[in-house]
C-alpha cells in the first residue's frame, strides 16, 4: 500500500515538471507503460494473501485512475497553451476571402430534360406528365402490341405484384404508354368533338436489361404526341427537323430512315449528321457519318381509336427520344453508366 502510495506521488511529481506534449508521451509511457511500476506492482498482486489482495488491488485501480485522469487534464492544459501561442503569435488576415461554399447543381439529365421541354414549349407543347406504374394494357395492348409480342416477354419488364391475372401492373417500359391517358383525358373534354393534342411527355422508365456501355434498366424518354386534323408526315419531319437545328446548330444535317413500331405507321428513325467528324465517318459515328437520335412517325389508326379519336378525321404524330443519348452525343460520353454513379468528379462537369 505504502508503495503504490509512492508510485503515485512521484508520478504526479514527474507530470508537474512536464512542459510540452513530447514529454507528455515519454511520461505517459514511463508511469503507465508496460515497464511501468504501476504495472509491476499490478502483476505482483498474486503474490499477497487472500486478505491483502482486494485491498491491494482497489488501492492500484485508484492509483492507475488517478494517474489517467491527471494525464488528460496535463494534456487538454498542453493543447491549451499551444493554441494560445498560436493565435497571439501568428497574425490572421481577415480581408482574405473565405472559402466558398459548394452549392449543388442539375444533373446533366436534368439539364437536358429541361432544355429537351424547353425547345418544344417553344413551338407550343405542353409537358404532359404520366404515371411510372402503368397496367398492362396502357403499355402493350392500347398502343398496339399483340399479345404475343416480344415485349411482353418477363425478362424485358418489371413486373409488380398485386396486378389483375388478365391486366398485370408493371414499371413502364415507355414513356409511350402515357400517350393513350393524354388522348382519352383530352377527348373527354368534348367526346363529339376533342381538341387537338400537341405534348411531351417526359420521365423515367424502366426494363430489365443487361447494364452496358449502352444501355440501363432505367433511363429516362422524351415522348412527343400531336394529334388534330390534317396533320401530316411533313408536319413530323418539320417540327423534328426544326428540333435538332435548336438542340445541336442551326446547319445540322437530318435524314429519316424507314422503321417499324408497332403504335406507329409509317414509322422512321431520325439520324443527325456527325458532329465530330462532320459526315466523313469517325469512331462515334461508327464511320457512319450519322447519329441516330430518335424514333418517330404517324400514330397508328388503332392508337387513335382507343384514345378516343376517329382515324377517319384525325390523325398524329408521335416521337421519342432519349435524354441520355442525347447528351452522350452532345458531350461524347462513351458510358451511359457514369450518369447513376453519382461520382462528382463526372457530374461537376455539367
Amino acid at each position: 500500500m505504502e508503495n503504490l502510495q509512492t508510485i503515485r506521488e512521484q508520478a504526479l511529481a514527474a507530470l508537474n515538471a512536464v512542459q510540452d506534449e513530447a514529454a507528455l508521451e515519454q511520461w505517459k509511457v514511463a508511469q503507465l507503460g508496460r515497464n511501468a511500476a504501476l504495472t509491476q506492482a499490478m502483476k505482483n498482486l498474486g503474490q499477497l494473501s487472500a486478505e491483502e489482495r482486494p485491498l491491494a488491488g482497489k488501492q492500484a485501480n485508484e492509483v492507475k485512475l488517478a494517474l489517467e485522469a491527471a494525464f488528460d487534464e496535463k494534456r487538454s492544459a498542453l493543447e491549451g497553451a499551444r493554441l494560445r501561442e498560436s493565435l497571439s503569435s501568428e497574425k490572421l488576415d481577415v480581408t482574405l476571402p473565405g472559402h466558398s461554399i459548394a452549392l449543388g447543381r442539375l444533373h446533366p439529365i436534368t439539364q437536358t430534360l429541361r432544355r429537351v421541354n424547353a425547345i418544344f414549349a417553344q413551338m407550343g407543347f405542353q409537358v404532359y406528365r404520366s404515371r411510372d406504374v402503368e397496367t398492362d394494357e396502357y403499355n402493350f395492348l392500347l398502343l398496339n402490341f399483340p399479345p404475343n409480342h416480344p415485349a411482353r416477354e418477363m425478362q424485358d419488364s418489371f413486373y409488380v405484384e398485386g396486378g389483375a391475372p388478365d391486366n398485370p401492373t408493371l414499371l413502364r417500359t415507355h414513356t409511350s404508354a402515357g400517350q393513350i391517358h393524354a388522348m382519352r383525358e383530352y377527348a373527354a373534354k368534348d367526346p363529339g368533338n376533342p381538341p387537338p393534342i400537341r405534348i411531351v411527355l417526359p420521365g423515367m422508365c424502366y426494363r430489365f436489361e443487361q447494364v452496358s456501355s449502352r444501355s440501363e434498366v432505367q433511363f429516362t424518354q422524351v415522348e412527343g404526341l400531336a394529334v388534330g386534323e390534317n396533320i401530316t408526315f411533313g408536319d413530323l419531319k418539320g417540327t423534328l427537323t426544326d428540333f435538332a437545328q435548336r438542340f445541336f446548330n442551326a446547319n445540322v444535317r437530318t435524314r429519316f430512315r424507314a422503321s417499324h413500331f408497332p403504335f406507329t405507321e409509317p414509322s422512321a428513325e431520325m439520324d443527325v449528321e456527325c458532329f465530330v467528324c462532320g459526315g466523313s465517318g469517325c469512331s462515334v459515328c461508327k464511320h457512319s457519318g450519322w447519329l441516330e437520335i430518335l424514333g418517330s412517325g404517324m400514330v397508328h389508326p388503332n392508337v387513335l381509336r382507343n384514345g378516343g379519336y376517329d382515324p377517319e378525321k384525325y390523325s398524329g404524330f408521335a416521337f421519342g427520344m432519349g435524354p441520355e443519348r442525347l447528351t452522350m452525343l452532345r458531350y461524347r460520353i462513351e458510358d451511359i453508366r457514369y450518369f447513376w454513379r453519382n461520382d462528382m468528379r463526372f457530374l461537376e462537369q455539367f
